[in-house]
C-alpha cells in the first residue's frame, strides 16, 4: 500500500506521468482538484478568502474569480503566503481523508498524490516515495510558449514563482526525466510501477 508523492514544476510533464500511473491502476489524487473543491461556493475556505482579499475575488455567481485572485497574489509573496495559510490546511485534511479511503477500499492500492507544491507545502509528510518530474528550464519555457501560448517572459515568471528545480530534486527518491520522448517517459513510469508493485 505505497503512498507516492508526484511533483514537478509547471510544464515538467507531471500530468503525463500521473496519467500513465493511472493507466497502470494507481489511484491518483489531484491536489489541484482538491484546491478547487475546498474553494467551492459556500465553503468556509472561500468565505475566508473573500474576507482576506475582498469581494472582488468572487464572481457574480459566488464562485472564486481565479484570475482576479491571481493578480493579487502573483508576484507578492506575502499575499500568496496569506492565501496558502487559508487553503493548505483544508487541502491537507481532505487529501488525508482520500488516502485513507483509497486504502480502505483496497489495502494493496498504489496511491499517488499529484501535488505541484510539494516542496512548498508538504515536503515533510510521510511519503513512501517522492517522484519528481524533471525537464530543464529551457524545455519547460518552450512548452509553455508553444503549447500554452504564454510569452517567454510570462513563462519564466511562472517558473520563477515556484520552488527551484534544486529544491524539488533534493526531495526526490525517483526522478523521471521528461525532456526527451513520450515513449522514454513512459518507460521510466513502467520501471517505477514495477518497483512499487514488486513483492517484498
Amino acid at each position: 500500500m505505497p503512498l507516492l508523492a508526484l511533483t514537478g514544476g509547471i510544464a515538467s510533464g507531471k500530468s503525463t506521468i500521473a496519467a500513465a500511473l493511472a493507466d497502470h491502476g494507481a489511484v491518483v489524487i489531484d491536489a489541484d482538484a482538491l484546491v478547487r473543491e475546498v474553494q467551492s461556493p459556500g465553503s468556509p475556505v472561500l468565505a475566508a478568502i473573500s474576507a482576506e482579499f475582498g469581494a472582488e475575488v468572487l464572481r457574480s455567481d459566488g464562485s472564486l474569480d481565479r484570475p482576479a485572485l491571481g493578480t493579487i497574489v502573483f508576484g507578492h509573496p506575502d499575499r500568496l503566503a496569506a492565501l496558502n495559510a487559508l487553503v493548505h490546511p483544508a487541502v491537507r485534511v481532505e487529501s488525508q481523508r482520500r488516502f485513507q479511503a483509497a486504502f480502505a477500499a483496497d489495502p494493496n492500492a498504489v496511491v499517488v498524490y499529484d501535488v505541484p507544491l510539494l516542496a512548498e507545502a508538504r515536503a515533510g509528510d510521510a511519503w513512501d516515495l517522492v517522484v519528481v518530474a524533471h525537464a530543464p528550464v529551457g524545455e519547460r519555457v518552450k512548452r509553455l510558449v508553444e503549447i500554452r501560448g504564454l510569452s517567454e517572459e510570462d513563462a519564466r515568471a511562472r517558473i520563477g514563482s515556484q520552488a527551484s528545480d534544486e529544491e524539488r530534486l533534493a526531495l526526490a527518491d525517483v526522478v523521471i526525466d521528461t525532456s526527451t520522448t513520450l515513449d522514454a517517459t513512459r518507460r521510466q513510469v513502467d520501471e517505477l510501477w514495477e518497483r512499487v508493485t514488486a513483492s517484498p
